[in-house]
């Protein structure tokens, strides 16, 4: 009798939940076929996507797609903006997109500027046009004085035009106004890279006081460099990246004149600075103390620029064609500068030099392909 029960009782759980996946699934099962069949979801993406949206015919949805083709959208641009934002697929797009697009355009966004703006970061069509959108671009251009720069420091950051600027913007230009960087400087910072100055202000206060005990001045366009360089990294991180080079022999000293000369020099990984004076000072035999008077060698390309060039170096003070090279020169010339310095100009006493070079490049290419196989 209980085992009859139990088995009843069995039955109507298993009825019960069959009955509520059914409805469930009959319930969104157009829309997850839509959105697998005309919007390239995966079956998992597109159980997640119903969720949040739902449609039971494709009217709504299709006419997304006619509206998108028509505003300058490839069909790759249209499924990238979907499937960040699939709720745009039930919205009314006479009513919530199209006075943003005619907007931005009216701005001086061109047609393929706003398809690729808006596909990278769809989010901004979500955002109140009255609200948000307009009184930040006003905000920008006021500051700027200039709708050019103002659309140009949009198209770097464009969260930036729904950003709550009051809680970021505002304090953290008032941080670098308070420890004296001129307002130039400020502005330019916005303009070149919005994102640093709509950052933590409390952790950008502690950013800038730590560039202020290394030394820099900050009324100087250096001193904003180091900011960005700082701001890419935690206190720990940083101090790891200065035991790197103590390990190479730099004094405290000469790690913070390196970051005067170069601040990025700071943001290299620790394995990169590793494999590069490991390179330079045990095979090639130049001094660590003289890469730290030449910092910025440690962002070039490692197996495209440092290798090659180094081993080409080599050969021409074995063949006795040069006495000397200086790092800078080596290194910090552009490609074509370096074939005319180094290789066009001995061409006539040894032929073979651009062909030597040519096959430096090889090795260092294939052994950089093996690596990364």
């Amino acid at each position: 009798m209980a085992a009859s029960q139990s088995f009843k009782f069995s039955n109507i759980k298993i009825s019960t939940s069959l009955r509520f996946i059914s409805i469930s699934s009959n319930g969104h099962s157009f829309t997850v076929s839509y959105l697998i069949n005309k919007c390239g979801f995966s079956t998992e993406l597109a159980s997640w996507a119903s969720s949040y949206v739902h449609f039971e015919t494709p009217e709504k949805p299709d006419s997304l797609f006619v509206f998108l083709e028509n505003h300058g959208f490839s069909r790759t641009q249209i499924l990238n903006l979907i499937k960040k934002r699939p709720r745009l697929l039930v919205c009314d797009t006479e009513k919530t997109l199209l006075p943003k697009i005619e907007y931005l355009h009216s701005l001086g966004f061109s047609r393929p500027e706003l398809a690729k703006i808006l596909s990278s970061y769809p989010t901004l069509l979500m955002h109140s046009l009255k609200n948000q959108i307009i009184p930040n671009f006003n905000l920008l251009r006021n500051l700027f004085h200039s709708d050019d720069k103002a659309i140009k420091a949009i198209k770097r950051f464009t969260p930036i035009l729904v950003y709550d600027l009051e809680s970021y913007l505002y304090p953290n230009m008032n941080v670098l106004r308070g420890i004296g960087v001129p307002e130039s400087n400020i502005l330019v910072l916005l303009n070149r890279q919005p994102r640093s100055l709509l950052y933590n202000p409390v952790r950008l206060k502690e950013i800038v006081e730590e560039a202020e005990r290394m030394g820099f001045d900050p009324s100087t366009k250096m001193f904003l460099s180091v900011v960005i360089a700082l701001k890419s990294m935690t206190k720990s991180t940083l101090e790891k990246k200065f035991d790197v080079y103590r390990r190479w022999g730099w004094s405290d000293q000469e790690i913070h004149e390196a970051l005067r000369r170069h601040p990025l020099c700071m943001t290299v990984s620790e394995d990169k600075v590793m494999a590069i004076m490991d390179f330079l000072v045990k095979k090639m035999g130049y001094s660590s103390t003289l890469i730290a008077k030449q910092p910025s060698i440690l962002r070039k390309s490692f197996r495209k620029n440092i290798i090659p060039r180094a081993l080409f170096a080599r050969e021409l003070l074995s063949q006795g064609l040069v006495n000397d090279l200086k790092l800078s020169v080596l290194f910090d010339t552009s490609e074509k500068v370096f074939i005319r310095m180094f290789v066009d100009r001995f061409v006539n006493k040894a032929p073979e030099l651009l062909k030597l070079y040519k096959e430096k490049l090889k090795i260092s290419e294939k052994k950089q392909t093996l690596e990364v196989s």
